[in-house]
């Protein structure tokens, strides 16, 4: 007997699909807006690196060091190693200024003891784990007509989206501190941090995006298990 095309299709992948065009456009949405405010050099003449170390000095951090390192928006703070990694630490733009104190907002809730923050840290490896064992614990379930695996395999790849939730109230709070700072220290005026914070909100949806591939990756395991034990 012959089936259309959509007969075969499996409806849980339409999750999948909007997950992937929201996480493109995100991705898009902050290329394209760090790129535009990337050309618009803040009018103090203060570079990244510079306004780091200024943000850093002034709440009274002292064991962070600013680096360099290689890529666009690979910016990140190492917590471990003591340590902000800028990509544009020498530009003197509002997009790369806001990024360098977005990092600094980081270390800013490290030093002290945000506790958002430190959860994340406490379960990054936990979730690490049990993302990668999550999937082949539950196909093994499947196999066997294990019920229990496979509810131990759904459990442990939740964890990433667990962990993609908890960054989300980290990551907005790092950029929130940072356009205060900049405002308070006279390191933007209020004109070029309308700029910086077009950019930090462009860089929030990526964690958002983030998180829902996560939700759906997740949504669509619970029909399918469910439908196999149908």
């Amino acid at each position: 007997m012959f089936y259309p095309f959509y007969y075969y299709f499996d409806r849980t992948y339409i999750l999948i699909i909007i997950a992937a065009v929201f996480s493109m456009w995100a991705s898009y949405r902050v290329q394209s807006t760090y790129s535009k405010y990337s050309r618009v050099a803040s009018r103090t003449g203060i570079t990244a690196g510079e306004a780091a170390r200024r943000i850093l000095a002034n709440n009274g951090i002292f064991d962070v060091s600013i680096k360099r390192t290689a890529g666009k928006l690979t910016d990140r703070y190492v917590p471990a190693k003591g340590e902000i990694y800028l990509s544009d630490m020498d530009s003197t733009s509002i997009a790369a200024i806001g990024v360098a104190a977005h990092e600094c907002g980081h270390a800013i809730q490290y030093h002290e003891g945000y506790m958002p923050l430190k959860l994340s840290h406490a379960i990054m490896p936990l979730c690490s784990i049990g993302s990668n064992l999550g999937i082949p614990i539950l196909i093994i379930g499947v196999i066997f007509s294990i019920g229990g695996l496979i509810d131990i395999g759904i459990i442990l790849f939740g964890l990433g989206f667990l962990l993609s939730v908890i960054t989300l109230p980290v990551e907005y709070n790092a950029s929130n501190r940072a356009l205060k700072i900049l405002e308070d220290y006279n390191i933007l005026s209020e004109e070029e941090l309308s700029g910086t914070k077009s950019v930090l909100r462009a860089a929030g949806l990526t964690y958002v995006a983030a998180a829902a591939a996560s939700l759906a990756s997740l949504l669509r395991l619970l029909i399918l298990t469910n439908r196999n034990r149908d």
